[in-house]
């Protein structure tokens, strides 16, 4: 009997003095500060590798290209995802505990659905100028315009947007499980679970894209070696300056192509754990451990954090561009004019 009452004594709860509080999970002081410092790094990685690539794209003038539009508007919107969200995720996964209030609750969830979405509808738009500027690349500065650019990063975040909220704030994610969501609510929670419908339509929200973008780039990489292969038979032909530069210009698509195909990749590596966790957890009533179900979103986010650090491996542009943020001369008369690569 003595036993029991010092079992409850030892139980933490997230507010101690509220009725049905959440259990707080313990953790020593030494294995919050490593947590901490894991993810305020990849926080601090977020915000400032993709305030970086936003900074360049906008002030180099010679970045400032259809496709360089949209990678500028997925950096906003990983830039917005680790200053708006990913702080308070933090707190929540290494303190067990939400503690900012239901409304916040709610408005965080739907942001950070916004986000995520929004990369990815980007990564479809950047996959399809990708497609033009590699497989049809005669057509691409008729097909692939300024104007385009901006209706795609329209659709990018208002269909995401639309998808966000209307999910969030009609509760339909959760339609037909209010006794379960009834049951498992309590004070120091932010609760996010899929019924079957919504489980199944997220799935089909996030495969359907990535099937669409697989195809895509493996249409562009058969291009591309053909095209390789086809340069290689002419090296000993004495190319004219206007030859040389569609050579370079076309050697700069499919680098880019390349480049933009491995930060999809690491986008399709980073979340497929979590859209199959969702699938499968509304089947098996939804007894995936909380620790790995935060651990499956964090791996999520850390695609945002990745981003930027692609691009400084495999844009030399970038890395350019990055020197001159970081030694002030961007500030210099004129220095939006500066070459980063030749034309």
């Amino acid at each position: 009997m003595n036993y029991s009452v010092i079992q409850m004594d030892s139980v933490e709860y997230c507010f101690q003095n509220v009725t049905k509080s959440c259990i707080k999970l313990s953790r020593s002081v030494g294995e919050k500060a490593v947590l901490y410092f894991v993810f305020v790094l990849s926080v601090l990685i977020t915000i400032g590798g993709n305030l970086l690539v936003i900074i360049s794209i906008s002030h180099f003038q010679q970045l400032h290209s259809p496709n360089n539009l949209l990678v500028l508007s997925l950096a906003i919107a990983d830039f917005l995802l680790g200053l708006f969200v990913l702080p308070f995720s933090m707190i929540r996964m290494v303190e067990t505990c939400w503690y900012m209030g239901s409304f916040f609750c709610k408005l965080h969830t739907t942001v950070d659905i916004l986000f995520c979405t929004s990369s990815m509808y980007h990564l479809c738009f950047i996959a399809i100028d990708r497609y033009y500027a590699v497989c049809e690349p005669l057509h691409y500065a008729n097909k692939i315009t300024i104007r385009v650019s901006w209706i795609f990063i329209t659709l990018g975040w208002v269909f995401p947007a639309i998808y966000s909220f209307g999910l969030i704030y009609t509760k339909a994610n959760d339609r037909g499980l209010e006794e379960l969501v009834a049951v498992l609510s309590c004070e120091g929670g932010c609760l996010l679970v899929f019924n079957k419908l919504w489980a199944l339509l997220d799935a089909v929200i996030f495969f359907i894209p990535c099937f669409g973008m697989i195809g895509i780039y493996a249409r562009i990489y058969t291009v591309a070696r053909n095209q390789a292969r086809l340069i290689h038979l002419m090296e000993d032909r004495t190319f004219t300056l206007e030859d040389s530069r569609r050579r370079a210009q076309r050697n700069r698509e499919q680098k880019a192509a390349k480049t933009l195909g491995i930060v999809m990749g690491v986008y399709l590596v980073c979340w497929l754990p979590f859209i199959i966790n969702i699938m499968i957890d509304v089947y098996i009533n939804f007894v995936t451990p909380a620790a790995v179900f935060d651990a499956f979103i964090w791996l999520g986010y850390i695609n945002s954090t990745f981003n930027p650090l692609i691009y400084a491996f495999f844009y030399p542009w970038f890395r350019k561009a990055l020197k001159l943020i970081l030694t002030l001369k961007i500030f210099c008369p004129n220095s939006s004019r500066i070459k980063l690569y030749t034309e």
